[in-house]
Order: structure tokens, then sequence, then C-alpha cells
């Protein structure tokens, strides 16, 4: 049995509790995981026992050598094909991913089925599963944390005064890719001196200055897996004294942080162990994000290291922790990596050093 058909059976095993009979797949990060299919147009219908994936004909040889299951291409839309076996088997209750499927989908498949069948909800089932990542795919996050510290590490050297974010930015993207990544896993944030206070910023052409702030966060994507890091560098001879402890507190909280993580314990506790050294230093109130998140096939997915977040760690996580704080018309500081569960507590991926260098 291949670990795609695996995972069919463990979706399709929770039918019964779920009160259906099949089951609509329509995230692509979703499909990618039941079957292996990574292009733009793909839906599957889970039964017990059988699988059919369905997709337009520019995908007809990709599907027939990348895929598990039985495929059906489409010259229709894919919902109308999907009607057409769920009508053919008689299948009464069809559940859908009430987090990815649009209402006006939704209308026009229910004008689809055939009468006597109903749509029902389900819950995020099988992003449950993706939690817990196998070693195929802990190889492959893996790989994508050391490509993306590789290209970080090769951008930092060229990095200089009168140097652009924007430039900056495409230079760690252009670094990706020739490492082997396909692409960034999420739009790559470089953000000089005021602007680094802003948490998701944007590349701008604001040109590098002596004495100030550069904060980097980037991710590579790698066989569809994602990484996830934050470095904060000084741009100049010396930070001065309020960045320097500014930055040792957010360092002793990300490291709390990573600390707390161990099989067992609530995502919630280790959002309490950064935030609360940060509350410490009198900075709880500049923190305005989670510690982490989930990482996989998808740069954000479950847990969220959250305030409260019950949901207990185990060993096959990948998730980041990523404490920061951020002072408006000084700057901002996040150090995160990436960092996978294991039996006995767990292992940072990520190899890039914290120190707090100068360029």
């Amino acid at each position: 049995m291949t670990e795609f058909e695996q995972r069919r059976r463990d979706i399709a095993s929770r039918f019964t509790e779920q009160k259906i009979d099949a089951l609509l797949v329509t995230s692509s990060a979703n499909v990618r995981y039941l079957s292996g299919f990574s292009g733009s147009n793909g839906l599957i219908l889970l039964l017990p026992g059988e699988s059919h994936f369905f997709t337009d004909p520019r995908y007809a040889i990709a599907a027939q050598t990348n895929t598990t299951g039985k495929v059906h291409v489409a010259r229709g839309p894919l919902a109308a094909a999907a009607a057409a076996i769920i009508k053919r088997k008689k299948i009464k209750r069809v559940g859908f991913e009430g987090g990815w499927l649009h209402y006006e989908d939704f209308a026009k498949l229910k004008d689809l089925l055939p009468l006597g069948s109903n749509l029902r909800p389900v819950g995020r089932i099988i992003e449950q599963r993706r939690m817990l990542k196998s070693p195929d795919e802990i190889e492959k996050i893996h790989k994508s944390v050391q490509i993306n510290s590789e290209a970080f590490l090769r951008t930092m050297r060229r990095v200089r005064a009168g140097v652009r974010e924007i430039e900056i930015a495409a230079e760690l993207e252009f670094q990706m890719k020739l490492l082997g990544a396909e692409k960034p896993a999420f739009d790559t944030i470089v953000a000089a001196g005021p602007h680094s206070a802003l948490p998701h910023a944007h590349p701008t052409d604001h040109r590098l200055e002596g004495d100030e702030l550069l904060l980097v966060d980037m991710g590579a994507l790698h066989e569809g897996y994602s990484s996830d890091m934050t470095r904060v560098v000084y741009v100049g001879q010396a930070p001065p004294p309020k960045i320097r402890s500014l930055y040792k507190a957010v360092l002793e909280a990300q490291l709390a942080g990573i600390d707390a993580v161990r099989p067992g314990v609530a995502a919630g506790k280790v959002d309490a162990a950064a935030r609360n050294v940060l509350k410490k230093y009198k900075l709880d109130q500049a923190f305005v994000h989670s510690t982490g998140h989930g990482l996989g096939l998808e740069i954000h997915e479950p847990p969220r290291i959250g305030k409260k977040d019950p949901t207990p760690l185990q060993p096959g996580m990948a998730i980041t922790i990523e404490p920061g704080a951020y002072l408006e018309g000084l700057g901002g500081i996040r150090i995160e990596d990436t960092v996978l569960v294991t039996e006995s507590g767990c292992q940072i991926l990520t190899p890039t050093p914290k120190e707090f260098v100068h360029l």
C-alpha cells in the first residue's frame, strides 16, 4: 500500500463519525496530500475502498503518471463529472470541505446532484491528519530548510548600505531557486529600519542606510513542502543599547518557546512560555501575533501555536517558533526557526545562527 492509499484509507475511516458516504476534496493542498497531484485543477471523490481523481485535459498525462486512484479527464466542469459518479453509485450523503468550497461552487454542485443526495460540510479532517508528518515529509521539509538557510547565507554576503529592500528579496528568491527550490513558500519579507516594525512588511525601494535594522522573513518550497525562517541583522558598526536589549529579550523568548516544545504539551503553553518572557521585559504589548504555526504543504497549517490553543503537540509535527516585538519608530525584532516535535522534545531544523550580527 502506498502512502497516498494509506492516507485515503485513514480519511475514509472517519466517514461514519462524519455521517457521510463519500467526500469531495477540493483544497489543492489536500488533493495533493491524497493523490500526489500538484496541478492547478484537480478534485477527488473519496469513497470507502475507492478513489476517483478528476482533472482537465491539460493534466491528462501528468495525472496518469503522478496520481493514484482511478483517473477521470473531464472536458467540462470537474464537479459535473464527479456528480455523474455520485448518481451512478446512488450516494446519498456527500461530504464537502466546508472551509474550502466557495458558495457559488456549492450552489452549482447542489444543482448537479441527483434527487435524494445531500451535501454535508465536514471539518478539517484532512488537515488534522496532515499535522503528523511521515519520514518522507520530514525529509522534504528538512531539505527545504537547508535550501532556505543557504540562500540567506549567500545573500547576506552581498548586503551592504545602498542596496534596496526589493533587491535583497529578489536575490534571496534567486538563490533559493539556484539551490533547487521550486519557488518561495510565501512573499519574502525584507524590511529595514522603522519599516521592520511592520510584522508583514512588503519590500520597498528603500535603500539600506548605515546603522539600521534589517529583518528578513523567508521560506523555500521544495517538492511541495515549506520552510520558514526569520533573522534580524544590523547594518552598521554596532547596534545601540536599546536595540541590543530588544534583540536579547526576543531571543530569550524564542529559546523559552523552543524549550517548551515536547509531546503532550498544549500549543498554548508554548505560546505562553515565549509571551511570559516578553512580559518580563514589558514587551508583551509589542508582541502582536502568535508564537508560531504548523507548516508542510502549506506555509500555515495546524496546529496554531497561539494563546490558549489546546492542541497537544505530537511527535512528527513540524512547527515554527517565532516571537517578535515591534516598536513604532524604532523597528521590530522577530526570530524564527522551523522545529520538529520528537519523542523526547524537539529538534531545531534551522541551522542558521541566531547571534545578532552586524554587516
